[in-house]
């Protein structure tokens, strides 16, 4: 599903990645994490797509917001898992989206 985002300017966080082998626990840690993050104030969707590589891009209505999910005390422990058993590589970029446009 394409998230409906608001007019710009918004931020969004994309997270690409290449998985290790195996699950190891990340199925479900991901939905909780999915669950929780709704709850940050200024969180507004995320889309993902993985094959080979990973790419999911979170969308947000400020820097404090993401700043906010970056420290959430679980989010800190997934980050940690996902070092040293979930992922080979990964690279974090945050963007401030100024034009959006579709149909």
């Amino acid at each position: 599903m394409i998230t409906q985002t608001p007019e710009p300017p918004y931020y969004a966080v994309v997270f690409t990645s290449i998985r290790t082998d195996g699950d190891n626990g990340y199925t479900e840690m991901d939905e909780y994490l999915e669950e929780l993050v709704q709850h940050i104030p200024g969180y507004i969707g995320i889309e993902s797509a993985r094959q080979d590589m990973g790419i999911s891009v979170s969308y947000w209505s400020s820097l404090e917001a993401i700043k906010e999910w970056k420290e959430a005390m679980v989010h800190v422990a997934a980050q940690k898992y996902g070092k040293e058993k979930w992922y080979s590589t990964y690279k974090v970029r945050v963007c401030k989206v100024e034009r959006d446009y579709g149909f």
